[in-house]
This record gives C-alpha cells, sequence and structure tokens, in this order.
C-alpha cells in the first residue's frame, strides 16, 4: 500500500491521460454484468476519458489529495465548456453536484454515475439538459475506502462480488465530518462545495437495514425542517422525482425508513431532519438543497444501478425545468440571512410530534423469534411473501431547542487561528479585531457535562447545560467578530452555540476548558474558609443555609468547594466557554470581512 501511495502522490492529472489512451468509457460493472465493479484505477482513466472524447463538454479536475496520497477528482459537464464556477455564475445557471462513494462498500452512485453521463452526452437521455445546468460529478468521495477493496464487506447488500470500505483511511466516517471537517477528503470537498456553491448537493448511498419492497429513498431537504422560502421548492422537488419513479416502475420513499426499535418493523418509522454532521443536514443549512438517494441493499446490483441511474435522471430533469426559480430562491434565503435581526429565533434540533399516523407500508412478512446464538429476538424476513404491514409512522417534525441569536460572536485570538480556517471552510465570513474594545457581551457558564464513554469518529463528544449571563467583556485584539446577519447564518450557530449536537464545543475542540489547573491544597483551604466567614457575615448565612442540605452537609468537598470557587485564586476559565455573544457590532477596530465563499461573492455582486 505504500507504495500505491508514492504513485498516487506524484500522479497529476496530465499523467493519468496516458491511462486514457482508448476513449472506452464502459466500467467494469457493465462489462461483468454488474457482478463487479472498478477500482479507483478505472475511476481515473474514465475521468480523463470523458475529458478527452468531450473536450468541449467535460473537464477532468483534481480538487484535493486523500491520506494516502490519491487524488480526487471531478468531472464538470456543460453544453459549452463552462468548467469554472464563474462562468456558470454568468450565464445564471445552476450546478447540480453528485457525488458517490462517501461509504466506499456503496458503489451504486459510481457506477450509475458514469452510466448517466455517457448517455447524457450522448444525447440519450435528457436532451439539452447541459445547457440549463452545469453537472459536477464526484464518482468517489472516500478514495481511500474504495482501495481497501475485498469480497464479503457488505454481507447486508447482493453485489457486486467485492467492494470498498466504509469508512477512509483513519477509520473515519466522512458521512459524519461535515461540521468538524478533521478529515483530509472533507476539507477538500467542503472546498470544491464553496467553489460551485450547487443548487443540489447529491449523496448517493445504498441502505443498511431492514428488508422491505421500496427500492430507493430519496429524502430532499429543505422539506421537514429549513428555511420558510425553501421548503415548497423541496417539497415540489420531492413530489415530482417519487412520481417520475413511480411512472418507472420504482417504488420509493421521501424518507430514510429507520425503525422506532432497532429490527422491530412493528415499531414503525420516524421521519427526520438530519443534523449537519450528514450532507443532507449540512447543504440545506447552507441554503441550498440536499438529496440523500438510498438504494435498497438488498435489491441486486443491476437492479440498484438502474435505480440510482433513474434517480439522477428524475432529479436533473427537475432543476432543469424549475432551477432558474429554485436558485433565486435560495439567493433570496442569503439576502435574508444578511439582514437577519437580532434576536432571531433559530432551531438547533428538530424533533418527532409524539402522536403518529398510520401508515400501510409493502414490506415482506417477518418473524422475531429467540435467537440461540445472541439470547434476544432476532427478525428474519421472507422475501417470497410480499405483505403490506400496519404500523405507525412518526412524520410530524417539529422546531426543538429554538434559540435567540445575537449580533455577532466573539472568538478570543487564542483560538482564532485553526477555528477562522474552520469557518473559511464553511462559506462563513468574520472580521479580525484590530484594538482592544470592552463591550457587553453574554458569556456561557457550563453548569454540567457529559462525555461519552468510547470515542466516535475519532473523538469523545462531550454535552452540556449551562446559562448565559451578561457581563462586561474585553475584545482583544486579534479576536474574531463574526456577524450572524449573513449568508447561512443558522449554520453559524450549528457549529458555535455551545448546546448544538455537531458544535465545536460538542465535538471536543474546545475540551481544555473542563480541566481545573490552579487548585487549593485541602489544608489552605481550610484556613481561607475560615478567614472567609470570619470577614463576611452574608457568606457566613449563605453556608449556614446549605448546610441544612444533606447532601451538600456530608460533602467536605462541596463544602470546602463553596469557598474555593468564591476565591480570588478560583480559575475564572474553568467550564466557561470562551466564544462570547455579542448583542450589537464593536463600535471600532474592524479589518475587511474575510470572504468564505468566491461564489457567493460573485452572486451577490451581480457578475
Amino acid at each position: 500500500m505504500r507504495n500505491a501511495a508514492l504513485v498516487f502522490s506524484a500522479l497529476s492529472l496530465g499523467a493519468i491521460s496516458a491511462w486514457a489512451a482508448s476513449p472506452d468509457l464502459r466500467t467494469l460493472a457493465e462489462d461483468s454484468g454488474y457482478e463487479r465493479t472498478g477500482r479507483y484505477d478505472e475511476v481515473l482513466r474514465l475521468c480523463e476519458g470523458f475529458a478527452k472524447s468531450h473536450p468541449n463538454q467535460v473537464r477532468c479536475q483534481r480538487f484535493g489529495q486523500t491520506p494516502q496520497g490519491r487524488p480526487m477528482v471531478a468531472l464538470v459537464a456543460s453544453a459549452d465548456g463552462l468548467f469554472e464556477p464563474e462562468q456558470s455564475v454568468q450565464k445564471g445557471r445552476p450546478v447540480v453536484l453528485a457525488q458517490g462513494c462517501i461509504h466506499a462498500g456503496e458503489v451504486d452512485g459510481k457506477d450509475a454515475g458514469f452510466l448517466f453521463l455517457r448517455k447524457v452526452l450522448a444525447g440519450e437521455v435528457l436532451p439539452g439538459i447541459l445547457s440549463k445546468l452545469t453537472f459536477v460529478f464526484v464518482p468517489v468521495f472516500n478514495v481511500d475506502g474504495l482501495e481497501r477493496f475485498g469480497p464479503n464487506q457488505r454481507p447486508n447488500q447482493r453485489g457486486p462480488v467485492e467492494t470498498g470500505w466504509r469508512v477512509n483511511s483513519q477509520n473515519l466516517n466522512l458521512n459524519r465530518d461535515y461540521t468538524k471537517a478533521d478529515t483530509d477528503e472533507m476539507k477538500a470537498m467542503l472546498g470544491l462545495l464553496g467553489r460551485f456553491d450547487p443548487l443540489l448537493y447529491v449523496d448517493l448511498h445504498v441502505t443498511d437495514g431492514a428488508d422491505f419492497q421500496p427500492d430507493v429513498a430519496v429524502q430532499i431537504e429543505p422539506r421537514l425542517g429549513g428555511s420558510d422560502t425553501l421548503r415548497p421548492f423541496g417539497v415540489e422537488l420531492s413530489q415530482r422525482v417519487l412520481e417520475e419513479l413511480r411512472k418507472g416502475g420504482h417504488q420509493p420513499l421521501d424518507f430514510y425508513p429507520n425503525f422506532v426499535k432497532k429490527d422491530d418493523p412493528s415499531s414503525g418509522f420516524v421521519a427526520e431532519v438530519p443534523p449537519p454532521r450528514f450532507s443532507t443536514g449540512y447543504w440545506p443549512r447552507r441554503n441550498r438543497f440536499g438529496v440523500l438517494v438510498e438504494t435498497h441493499s438488498w435489491k441486486p446490483y443491476p437492479q440498484r444501478v438502474k435505480t440510482t441511474f433513474d434517480t439522477l435522471v428524475a432529479l436533473l430533469r427537475g432543476i432543469g425545468d424549475r432551477g432558474p426559480l429554485m436558485q433565486k430562491a435560495a439567493l433570496d434565503t442569503d439576502r435574508a440571512d444578511a439582514k437577519r435581526p437580532v434576536g432571531s429565533r433559530y432551531p438547533l434540533t428538530y424533533d418527532n410530534g409524539p402522536v403518529p399516523v398510520s401508515l400501510s407500508f409493502p414490506g415482506y412478512s417477518y418473524k422475531l423469534e429467540p435467537s440461540a446464538v445472541s439470547g434476544s429476538l432476532r427478525v428474519s424476513y421472507d422475501s417470497s411473501r410480499p405483505e403490506v404491514w400496519k404500523i405507525p409512522f412518526f412524520g410530524q417534525v417539529v422546531e426543538k431547542d429554538p434559540v435567540k441569536l445575537p449580533a455577532a460572536y466573539y472568538v478570543p485570538p487564542e483560538h482564532a487561528p485553526w477555528l477562522s480556517a474552520k469557518l473559511k471552510l464553511h462559506g462563513l465570513s468574520f472580521t479580525s479585531q484590530s484594538e482592544p474594545v470592552t463591550m457587553p457581551c453574554t458569556s456561557y457558564r457550563i453548569r454540567s457535562r457529559s462525555f461519552a464513554e468510547t470515542p466516535f469518529e475519532g473523538r469523545h463528544p462531550v454535552r452540556v447545560e449551562g446559562e448565559w449571563t451578561r457581563e462586561s467583556c474585553t475584545l482583544e485584539r486579534g479576536g474574531l467578530v463574526v456577524p450572524v446577519a449573513q449568508r447561512a447564518g443558522g449554520l453559524l450557530a450549528q457549529l458555535l452555540e455551545p448546546e448544538a449536537p455537531d458544535s465545536f464545543l460538542h465535538w471536543g475542540f474546545f475540551d481544555a476548558i473542563f480541566e481545573q489547573k490552579e487548585y487549593l491544597e485541602d489544608y489552605v483551604a481550610e484556613q481561607v474558609a475560615e478567614q472567609m466567614l470570619a470577614k463576611d457575615p452574608s457568606l457566613r448565612a449563605e453556608f449556614t443555609k446549605l448546610l441544612k442540605n444533606p447532601t451538600f452537609a456530608a460533602s467536605p468537598t462541596a463544602r470546602l468547594h463553596f469557598f474555593v470557587q468564591r476565591h480570588p485564586s478560583y480559575d475564572r476559565s474553568f467550564q466557561r466557554y470562551p466564544i462570547l455573544r455579542l448583542d450589537s457590532p464593536p463600535p471600532a477596530g474592524k479589518q475587511p470581512i474575510a470572504a468564505g465563499s468566491e461564489r457567493y461573492g460573485l452572486w451577490q455582486s451581480g457578475k
């Protein structure tokens, strides 16, 4: 593997062209009757092969490099050679970006995408569509995962005989990395998204889980949650896509089929608005449309590729017809966000309503019976016996944990270097404080915290509870002032609000605040406590009152801590979240805003 990595790291797209002397654009999947799928050398060959065969319509672009040194490539397709984002902006042309293999065992999107692009370019499907939109195709997002190639890696999936691996070479799941952006792959993808600013971001997957009759789930957001302006377009596009798929003989769902109780169909399904760690939760929070396509793992591979192909056709047909109106709605939402008033309410999460509806769902006969292996109940399905499940469906979605947004967040200078890089990746803008300014602020003091017992995506996430308190703060030189009134200000709240489920605090970027580094020895604390009791009658009265609480009275640690935390030596930064809320911009000390998205700036300037 090391030698292969060195070869890839030295590879340029110019060198790739040597592999594509023959412009054969067929995949191994096609040539094997969809028994097998190609590895990454095929992706590179086809990327350059498409560009060579259609030089005026396709460009093969390298946009990143994996941890193991392999190039990440995208195919950009346009009827008239609009290969750069600026050109699409000038034409007012929407961009659709589709990616395969974020989980590299789920290879349907890779093979279906190449087939789709070839037939579009040949005029066999959607004639003229590339004059209405620009299509960007990333065949493999998780490149290193694809090269961890082998049989039996998806035992709950019917074909192909060998696939890649779910996670990347660092054992990280890319579809949990959109907000924290730990991986090289995600940093590259966020850069690509920032450049092209696709109206529609399509993430091509294969399901895990139960066996039933529907062959694909297509979840489009905003639809259940998100922007009031964009939701009607998400609903309309969803209805159009599902209707077209039904006419084509498919059984589509408009939600990802999660059981309320794992492996128990009788518990019913729950519809969810994904949090922003997922692609379909992240991109809508940047005021664009995200699409999760999940073909059903128990359907044969040829069928799944055909289903993915048909879904791409339906999605691009919808954007071709309604793209300009949807693009206008997205830009209108950007402009509204840029004028967002202080105190606006924003939901950090969504929940399901308590009352389900009865759902008639096309499933298969199943049994729940004791397992001799696990000792628990196991489910088994009989796909030869279709039946209709009468089950509850929790399809109502309601806002949860809304916060009142400030005018801006302040990031102290010690956190500015790494956090400014993250904000730029997410297309967010900020100013740098050039001179100290003292002004009112609101700070967050953590009352309780709970760390995950085991690592999750290379980190130990923490959930906190606490309170915001008004105080006077000094904004130091070199700190960042991040205005909420900007495009995707809601995403900013997802990153910086301490109780948000995918905030930087949640993901462990501020763990040092939970470590108390200065302390008093108990014998010193005893002396300090006696002095404080003697000098302060009100403190003595407060302490005496607390002694009536048996739990407090029985805890020497709690009793001493009562005094320690009131002593001048106590570390006031302990469990204090370093990011502040500001109700108004600082009166002075600004530098120019750092642009977070090149394409957004072009749109806004009207170029």
